[in-house]
């Protein structure tokens, strides 16, 4: 089951989102159960392979793990790293995660500024 992050109205709610067998999905909001389809990829970007996104970021990508707003860059371009580094802050949820190096390497580009709105899977840095 995933967060997500929806608008309605005007106003942002967080719905928990699960897969069904039948490519659709369930969303829990307010405390009722909706079965709903999409008429885009969102259950693929929703529910994607975790193992494919760790071997993307061991091979130097850093993507965003759920959607938020970046809070501070702790790097710059050309910066030398190792593995654990703190690299970016992250806020969802009125929560701030650190996003650290998955291995020792160096800055390569930074594709986000502070304040902007990433979605999960988003690439934030190059390493």
């Amino acid at each position: 089951m995933q967060d997500l992050r929806v608008n309605i109205d005007g106003k942002e709610y967080t719905v928990k989102v699960e897969e069904l067998d039948s490519g659709k999905l369930k969303v829990y909001f307010n405390g009722e159960t909706f079965e709903v389809e999409t008429k885009s990829d969102i259950a693929k970007e929703l529910f994607e392979d975790t193992e494919e996104k760790e071997s993307d970021n061991s091979k130097g990508t850093i993507t965003a793990p759920l959607p938020g707003i970046i809070f501070s860059i702790d790097v710059s371009v050309g910066d030398k790293v190792k593995k654990g580094k703190k690299l970016i802050s992250l806020m969802a949820m009125k929560m701030e995660n650190e996003i650290t190096a998955p291995t020792d390497g160096k800055i390569q580009k930074i594709k986000v500024k502070k304040g902007d709105t990433v979605n999960k899977g988003d690439v934030l840095i190059l390493l």
